[in-house]
């Protein structure tokens, strides 16, 4: 397994996307994600995939990189695909075998789903590729602050969610580990027939459990060691600003939104 084939892994450069606000990032992704949710043209996807080019080559990551970090969820883009390509019933039908019905109308949403899903893969991808953890973290906890007067958990809540993302990469290297070590032991992982291969997982799931979980317990041992309890009084290293580039990314955002507008309300 390619271990940089991951989804979360940081890329470390030096460019005006990694230098933004994390807040700003944040903020920004979800108003990506709204405007990708409700265009409705392929117009409207077209300008969706030039800003995310556009923002990909402001953060000088490789191509290579950005194929990989997405790699891993493509099975969700086919999913989506096959879904809306068997099941929508609409329009003139193209091919008709017991039950499978493959109509107009499904082709098109199958296409325009599994574009537009595949453009809010990168989208996310390029928040951690350019975003460290921490600094994902710590956005996260400012946006909910304000809700911690209603009782919402801001910091537990963000906390889990950075050691979620944190994981992800450490999960995917213990797999590989664990893998190229059972392998070495003589395991066949990838021989022999369907049922063969789905009992030798077990050489693969137990070990692999057992030690994440012991990387659970060491970072929680860890944790109470340092007496870390977080939450008031808690400082930072560095206090997040908001600068001109920020500025400037959200007015490119703001011209994206008006346009996806513009071909949803004219097209």
């Amino acid at each position: 397994m390619d271990t940089n084939m991951i989804f979360g892994r940081y890329y470390a450069a030096d460019s005006p996307v990694h230098r933004m606000d994390a807040r700003v990032k944040l903020t920004l992704l979800l108003v990506f994600i709204a405007a990708a949710i409700f265009t409705q043209t392929p117009e409207g996807l077209v300008i969706l995939i030039a800003f995310t080019v556009a923002f990909y080559i402001f953060a000088r990551i490789p191509v290579r990189t950005a194929l990989s970090s997405v790699a891993p969820l493509l099975l969700i883009v086919l999913l989506t695909a096959f879904a809306n390509l068997f099941f929508v019933q609409q329009g003139a039908v193209y091919f008709h075998w017991a039950f499978i019905t493959i109509t107009e109308r499904g082709c098109y949403l199958a296409v325009f789903m599994g574009i537009r899903l595949t453009i809010l893969l990168f989208a996310a991808c390029l928040l951690t590729l350019t975003t460290t953890t921490l600094d994902i973290t710590d956005a996260f906890e400012t946006m909910l602050k304000p809700f911690t007067r209603i009782g919402v958990p801001a910091h537990e809540l963000s906390m889990i969610m950075g050691i979620a993302l944190r994981f992800l990469p450490q999960f995917a290297e213990e797999l590989a580990y664990t893998r190229n070590a059972q392998t070495s032991r003589g395991a066949r992982l990838s021989e022999g027939s369907l049922k063969e291969r789905v009992a030798a997982l077990k050489a693969l799931i137990i070990p692999l459990f057992t030690s994440v979980f012991r990387h659970a317990e060491t970072l929680a041992g860890a944790m109470d060691a340092r007496c870390y309890h977080g939450g008031p009084g808690r400082t930072r290293l560095n206090t997040p600003k908001v600068q001109a580039r920020d500025f400037v990314a959200m007015a490119i955002m703001a011209v994206l939104v008006a346009a996806v507008v513009a071909t949803n309300i004219l097209l």
